[in-house]
């Protein structure tokens, strides 16, 4: 589930800082100055609101996982990444180009905002990382309800996590890579 959650990070954080570097080519109608003060203001706000946003939801949902059972089908940590990052390419085409049209207003500081998503997100997926690790368990969504409806980890498809051990899948607790040691 962690792995659902950071998969935007990196494309958000990515386009973020392209975006800021591309707003701070243009003066901007308030100034390069305030545009990045503003700019640095947001993303802390942003990153926080993101990383806070939803964890209530997550938990509960967490409390009441049931095992994976032989029939549930489970996807690996590429896969996900793959159809999610798919799934929402145009979304963030989107986000980048707005970050890029507003910075002729403010400069930077919609790029910075959208970097502040990326590591809200990343923020969001070790706190669900350092849960795991406590319980000594991942948590995973059912491949079929995961891409039903745009793949939301706490979306309305989702009825219930599942967990298996921690060895389990490719992904490591707080959905990084799992690195194999021989």
């Amino acid at each position: 589930m962690a792995v659902v959650v950071r998969a935007g990070a990196a494309p958000m954080w990515w386009a973020g800082v392209l975006a800021a570097s591309v707003g701070l080519l243009v003066p901007g109608l308030t100034g390069r100055r305030i545009g990045v003060l503003a700019g640095i203001a947001l993303f802390l706000i942003t990153a926080a609101a993101v990383g806070r946003t939803g964890l209530a939801r997550h938990r509960a949902s967490a409390g009441s996982a049931t095992r994976a059972g032989r029939h549930d089908v489970l996807q690996d940590r590429a896969v996900t990444l793959r159809v999610w990052r798919r799934g929402h390419r145009w979304w963030l085409a989107l986000a980048f180009l707005v970050a890029v049209g507003a910075s002729f207003a403010v400069p930077a500081a919609p790029g910075m905002v959208l970097a502040g998503i990326g590591v809200g997100l990343r923020l969001k997926a070790a706190s669900i990382g350092r849960r795991e690790s406590d319980d000594g368990a991942l948590l995973w969504v059912r491949a079929d309800q995961l891409n039903a409806r745009g793949g939301r980890p706490a979306g309305p498809a989702v009825t219930e996590y599942r967990t298996t051990g921690p060895a389990a899948g490719d992904a490591s607790p707080g959905g990084a890579r799992r690195r194999v040691t021989v």
